[in-house]
């Protein structure tokens, strides 16, 4: 996907001369004059920027501006993800056209061999804004974003041609790779419940230390329904249009495979207040699974798919601990990490998740 041209490292690199080759790439020649360069998002583990740019010549259909994501400027962060760069990649260069969830358009993907170099240049989604995590959404961006989920799903829906792909962040374990990442649950909840001390609530904490303990049967779990999953599928992660008709979805440096409830409980359980998911939820799985069924996804019934929703809030305790264990502390990562296991911790009783696992 585009031009054969040397990858930016950091937004200097990012002239005109690289910009006119890229997207050259894109068919007729194009040549650009100026470009401007400018920091957007507070990203921690790779660095995004909006590019503007003057055209010499005709750009046809091409925009004025765009946004650009590279690795993080601090090259510590930067080996610690690459896996997460090299998923991203993959999505956009071989995945994006082959499911129906709403992206940004890609112009450019090149990452090197050893990931630790790769640059995305996006289509600027903006006038569009990011939803708030803190805040949580309303109900008309809940209903667009569990939709828009149901086309990741449905169209890789049990394919094998999933369980082997490179590009994977997150693969469909083992007995005991499963085993190993409940090992590392464990881990990960004791320094979340150090780091955040007294600030959880008991009945949280109590909750939170339970599911944990119960991650590596959970992965096992209804193994034979599989689909893509975002895998970090929360507000942060999306961009809704102001008068709230449509959502992209970015940041895939989690693409793994799994029950695909799960995408959908992480995002109800971790992206609205509890009061407005208990009240809304019966109704945004029926509308998943409408969406599901006209995508031509067969052979499950409602009832099964309420059943994986009850089961997949395990992944808002489970997400939300790894990345905030081996993470950078914050203030604002402290606080919403604290509301997501608050709000999932209270979706998992509400909803009997730890009696569904063996």
């Amino acid at each position: 996907m585009g031009a054969v041209v040397s990858i930016p490292r950091y937004p200097g690199d990012v002239t005109p001369e690289w910009l006119s080759a890229a997207l050259t790439g894109r068919g007729a020649a194009v040549e650009v004059s100026s470009v401007e360069v400018a920091a957007i998002g507070t990203g921690q583990t790779g660095a995004t920027y909006r590019v503007t740019a003057r055209y010499a010549t005709d750009p046809g259909n091409l925009p004025q501006t765009f946004v650009i994501k590279l690795p993080a400027q601090d090259d510590t962060v930067r080996d610690r993800v690459v896996i997460g760069y090299r998923s991203e990649c993959a999505f956009y260069s071989s995945v994006a056209e082959r499911v129906q969830v709403p992206t940004p358009e890609c112009f450019y993907c090149e990452i090197s061999q050893d990931a630790m170099d790769f640059a995305l240049l996006l289509a600027d989604q903006a006038p569009a804004v990011q939803g708030d995590q803190l805040a949580g959404c309303g109900e008309a961006e809940a209903h667009l974003a569990v939709t828009a989920l149901a086309g990741l799903h449905a169209p890789s829906w049990c394919d094998p041609v999933w369980l082997d792909f490179e590009g994977i962040a997150f693969g469909r374990p083992d007995e005991a790779g499963a085993n190993g990442m409940g090992e590392v649950a464990k881990m990960s909840a004791g320094i979340t419940l150090e780091k955040l001390g007294d600030r959880m609530i008991p009945e949280d904490r109590d909750t939170f230390s339970a599911a944990m303990g119960l991650v590596a049967p959970w992965l096992l779990a209804e193994y034979d329904r599989f689909a893509l999953l975002h895998g970090d599928y929360r507000l942060d992660n999306m961009l809704f249009d102001p008068d709230r008709t449509r959502v992209s979805v970015v940041d895939w440096q989690t693409l793994g495979v799994g029950l695909p409830a799960r995408d959908l409980a992480y995002f109800t359980a971790t992206s609205l207040n509890p009061q407005l998911r208990a009240t809304i939820e019966e109704e945004l799985v029926a509308a998943y699974h409408r969406e599901l069924s006209r995508f031509g996804v067969t052979g499950y019934d409602r009832e099964t798919c309420w059943r994986d929703y009850r089961l997949g809030v395990m992944q808002a305790p489970l997400i939300s601990a790894l990345g905030f264990a081996f993470a950078a502390a914050t203030e604002r990562g402290d606080d919403m990490v604290l509301a997501m296991l608050g709000r999932g911790c209270q979706a998992i009783r509400e909803l009997g998740t730890l009696e569904l696992i063996a």
